[in-house]
């Protein structure tokens, strides 16, 4: 049990069933979907199409998606990318960029074609029980009834004001008289609402045909894009075969690249050679070996990771034992890595997250992006769709994997994870933060397994992230802690925002019960009933 002389959340306990997200009326959305009969992915999509009006700055129809569903029964999980790609005629030659070379993040060119509406297309129709009009209902009252501003929302929507006065279309719909919306203020996605109606009443063709792809098609055009009605018709979402690593007897699951869950799986891989259990969980040694382990996988990301599509991304050298091995002799565990080897692969044949576990067994991992906060900061003029800027996170380097071409998906931070142990799920679990993300998952993961955290102090504990060259810590980190990290050879950064936020769910198979837990780092809950 947690101190309760000191603030913080306990973790949430239900017998039947549970949502957590990062924000209260989602999970309340989803609780009520599940409790007018409809299932895990019903609830899901619900909450999500929710989290689009109300945190608006995270997540929208203009974005992507990534799912892990595991239907009860099944001894591992069904995968599904839901990433946009660039249109056909993308022009290399002619992208906008900035001084230092990359992707203009607020150009046309960064927006891919959203995948989002395809996924949950896709999804309630092969797993759900409800319809679209049904599942969307609550998200359309509130778009068009309007919705209480909450705080860690407005915090972010002060930071964006200067993007969010670059577009007049955006500009109207979330700016008020030039400033951002304040906590408390009462915010209205009217427009966005007439558009959830259309999605609901025709399916993913009101989206991607007909006049809301054209007003989309319309407005990318307007400011230089070269996306077309055939680029939105043509959308392809796909079930894909997870991909996973055993960590300390449990069974950790994530979706294949083009996504980065491929790198949190190698972070537990080096870690699990340590005896993370006998070292202080808040401690410089602690951070320093995650730190060194990150260090190294990133390296890998940035070398392979993209589209499998355009790219023979050697998963199963990555993620296997002999390679985490060889990477764990360059980590010393009084010094930092200042070089990092090239090494040779054995031969070897502010994104919302969501969970819910329902009263079946069903459970689900779910992820919905739109970058970047406020994304592009673009929005079409007659459907309000806010569209994302996720094709920043190409590369101009030809020699890149993730080099940007035609019809090709970006490299993306956003992963859903989930726990199996004895062929049976036992938690879906994700941390948001962009780069973060697994290094945020192996974080969580080691708290509850080898200091034996509940979910919700595993959530609340202090972060740490190697980026860039220097190691960003959240100033709930000590100092006598930095003071040790510095010793080391770290360059200590302390980050003004925190790092991501997250959900989980375990399902307590010995109790029958199920436990929940939401970031205190941004405004949600865990229900639970």
């Amino acid at each position: 049990m947690r101190d309760i002389h000191f603030p913080g959340r306990s973790p949430v306990y239900g017998k039947n069933a549970m949502v957590s997200s990062s924000h209260p009326s989602a999970s309340l959305t989803a609780i009520e979907t599940l409790k007018k009969g409809g299932n895990a992915v019903d609830a899901a999509v619900a909450a999500a199409a929710v989290l689009s009006v109300v945190e608006a700055h995270s997540t929208g129809i203009g974005g992507d998606l990534f799912c892990l569903y595991c239907p009860f029964g099944s001894k591992q999980p069904i995968a599904i990318n839901g990433s946009g790609k660039t249109p056909e005629a993308l022009d290399v030659e002619k992208i906008r960029t900035l001084e230092d070379g990359s992707i203009d993040p607020y150009s046309p060119e960064a927006i891919t074609i959203p995948g989002a509406i395809a996924a949950w297309d896709l999804l309630l129709k092969d797993h759900g029980k409800l319809s679209f009009n049904e599942v969307l209902s609550p998200a359309i009252k509130f778009a068009e009834e309007g919705y209480v501003v909450a705080d860690v929302i407005a915090d972010m929507w002060a930071r964006e004001n200067q993007k969010l006065n670059r577009d007049d279309d955006c500009k109207s719909i979330f700016l008020k008289n030039g400033a951002s919306f304040q906590a408390g203020d009462v915010h209205y996605q009217k427009k966005l609402a007439e558009t959830l109606k259309i999605i609901a009443s025709e399916g993913r063709d009101g989206f991607y045909k007909g006049k809301v792809a054209e007003d989309m098609v319309s407005k990318i055009k307007s400011i230089g894009g070269l996306h077309t009605l055939k680029d939105f018709e043509e959308v392809e979402v796909e079930y894909v075969e997870p991909i996973s690593t055993m960590y300390r007897g449990n069974k950790i699951f994530e979706c294949p690249p083009n996504g980065q869950g491929l790198i949190a799986l190698m972070i537990l891989n080096i870690l699990s050679g340590y005896d993370l259990k006998a070292l202080d969980p808040f401690g410089a040694e602690r951070i320093h070996l995650e730190s060194e382990a990150t260090k190294l996988a990133f390296y890998e990301r940035n070398k392979y990771l993209a589209d499998p599509n355009f790219y023979n991304i050697p998963v199963s050298n990555l993620i296997s034992e002999e390679y985490a091995d060889l990477m764990r002799k360059s980590i010393s565990k009084e010094n930092i890595i200042t070089n990092i080897p090239n090494l040779i692969l054995p031969e070897h044949k502010d994104t919302v997250y969501l969970c819910v576990v329902d009263n079946e067994g069903n459970c689900i991992s779910f992820i919905n992006s739109i970058f970047q906060p406020f994304g592009s900061g673009i929005v079409s003029n007659k459907s309000g769709v806010l569209f994302h800027n996720r094709g920043a996170s190409f590369s101009l380097d030809k020699k890149n994997p993730n080099f940007i071409e035609p019809k090709k998906r970006p490299m993306h931070t956003i992963i859903p994870g989930m726990m199996f142990k004895d062929d049976l799920p036992i938690m879906p679990f994700g941390v948001m933060g962009a780069h973060y993300q697994p290094v945020g998952q192996a974080h969580f993961i080691t708290n509850c397994i080898d200091y034996n955290m509940d979910v919700q102090k595993a959530l609340d504990n202090p972060r740490t992230f190697y980026f860039n060259e220097k190691l960003s810590c959240e100033r709930s980190i000590s100092e006598k802690t930095l003071a040790k990290l510095r010793e080391i050879g770290h360059d200590i950064d302390i980050c003004d925002l925190p790092h991501g936020g997250g959900q989980a769910i375990k399902i307590d198979r010995k109790n029958n019960i199920l436990i929940g837990g939401s970031d205190f780092r941004k405004d949600g809950a865990s229900i639970g009933y």
